[in-house]
C-alpha cells in the first residue's frame, strides 16, 4: 500500500512546516543568548571565520598539514568550551543554541535512512483515519468491542438453519480473513456486501474493518450512500467544486471504499451510472469495496441496473445478516 500523492504531499508539507517553526525558534533562542551574553555571538564568529580560514589554507598549501590541522583542532576546543561554560554561567542548557526537533530520530524528515520514520508512519494513520470520516466512532466501533453474545442464540432461521449468533460468528469469520488478506497481500483484493434490516450490527462490521485496516496504514474512505452519491453529482456538474474533484479521486483511488446504507439516496439515471463507474473502475484497478445495505437482493436487481447487479452478484460476497434490532432491543 502506498499513500496517493495528494496524500503523501500533505505529510511532506507538515515537515516543512516544522523544520521552519524549530528554525524559528532556534533564532529566538539564538537572538536571546547574544543578547544576554555577547560573547557568546562573538565565538560563534570566531569558529566560523576560523573554519574558513584552515579550509583555505589546506587548499594553498603543499606541504604537511598535519601542524595546521592540530591548530585548528585546539583553538577550535578552546572556543567550544569557552561557549559552554558561558552558557552554564548564564542558565542555559548547553544545547540551548541547537535545532531542537519534533523527531530526533529522523530530524524532522520522516525518513531514516530509506525507511519511514516512525514519526511519519504515526502521521499517515492519522492522515487515514481525518480522511476516512471515522475517527471518532472507531474508537467505539472495533473487533475488540464487537459482542457476539449480543446476538441471539435461541431462534432457528429457516433458511440457513442457524441462530443469528452463528450466522453473524461466521461473518466476523469472513471480515477477519477479509483484513488479514489485506494485510498479508493487497492482490488478494476481494469486496463484500453486508444486507439485513436496520440494528442487526452492518454498520459495526463495516467500521471494524475499517479500523483494522486503518491501524495498518492503508487508506479507507467510508461514506453514507447520501454522501457518496453527492460528492459524485458534485464533481460531475459542478466544475468549479475543487473539493468534490479531490474526494471523488480519493473515491477512485483509496486501498477500501466503503459504502454504508446503499438505497437510501434518491435514485435517479445519474445515480445508477456514475454508481456503475466507481464499482467498475474499482474492479479493473483492483481495489477493494466495501457496501452495507438494508435492500435485499431482489430488492437491488429492481433499484439498480443489470449490470450493476450483475458486477455485484459476480465480483462481491453477499453476507445476510438477521437478528432482532440492537439499537432498540426488546
Amino acid at each position: 500500500m502506498s499513500l496517493t500523492n495528494m496524500q503523501y504531499n500533505e505529510i511532506i508539507r507538515s515537515y516543512n512546516k516544522k523544520d521552519l517553526e524549530n528554525k524559528r525558534k532556534q533564532n529566538e533562542r539564538i537572538d536571546e543568548v547574544y543578547h544576554k551574553v555577547p560573547r557568546i555571538g562573538q565565538i560563534n564568529d570566531e569558529i566560523s571565520s576560523l573554519s574558513l580560514e584552515t579550509t583555505k589554507k589546506l587548499l594553498l598549501i603543499k606541504e604537511d598539514v598535519s601542524s595546521y590541522m592540530e591548530d585548528f583542532h585546539t583553538r577550535l576546543h578552546e572556543l567550544k568550551e569557552e561557549k559552554a561554560r558561558l552558557l552554564k554561567e548564564n542558565g542555559f542548557a548547553p544545547d540551548y543554541l541547537d535545532m531542537h526537533y519534533t523527531c530526533p530520530d529522523c530530524r524532522d524528515t520522516g525518513y531514516i535512512g530509506n525507511v519511514k520514520c516512525h514519526c511519519f508512519k504515526k502521521a499517515e494513520i492519522e492522515l487515514l483515519y481525518d480522511q476516512s470520516n471515522l475517527k471518532e466512532i472507531l474508537s467505539l466501533q472495533n473487533f475488540n468491542s464487537f459482542n457476539i453474545h449480543l446476538f441471539d442464540d435461541t431462534e432457528v432461521d429457516s433458511v440457513t438453519g442457524k441462530t443469528s449468533k452463528e450466522n453473524m460468528a461466521g461473518v466476523v469469520s469472513i471480515c477477519h480473513r477479509f483484513t488479514d488478506n489485506f494485510k498479508s497481500d493487497s492482490a488478494k483484493y476481494k469486496n463484500l456486501l453486508f444486507f439485513g434490516r436496520t440494528g442487526v450490527g452492518k454498520s459495526f462490521l463495516t467500521h471494524c474493518i475499517a479500523k483494522e485496516l486503518i491501524e495498518h496504514a492503508f487508506s479507507v474512505i467510508y461514506l453514507s450512500a447520501i454522501q457518496f452519491f453527492s460528492i459524485l453529482s458534485r464533481a460531475e456538474f459542478d466544475k468549479t467544486d475543487t473539493d468534490a474533484k479531490s474526494k471523488y479521486l480519493n473515491i477512485m483511488e483509496c486501498d477500501l471504499l466503503i459504502i454504508d446504507d446503499l438505497g437510501t439516496e434518491l435514485s435517479t439515471s445519474f445515480t445508477n451510472s456514475a454508481f456503475f463507474n466507481v464499482i467498475n473502475e474499482r474492479l479493473l484497478k483492483k481495489k477493494s469495496v466495501v457496501i452495507s445495505t438494508n435492500l435485499n437482493f431482489p430488492e437491488l436487481m429492481e433499484r439498480y441496473s443489470e449490470r450493476l447487479t450483475s458486477r455485484l452478484t459476480s465480483e462481491y460476497t453477499f453476507l445476510k445478516i438477521y437478528g432482532h434490532d440492537l439499537r432498540h432491543p426488546n
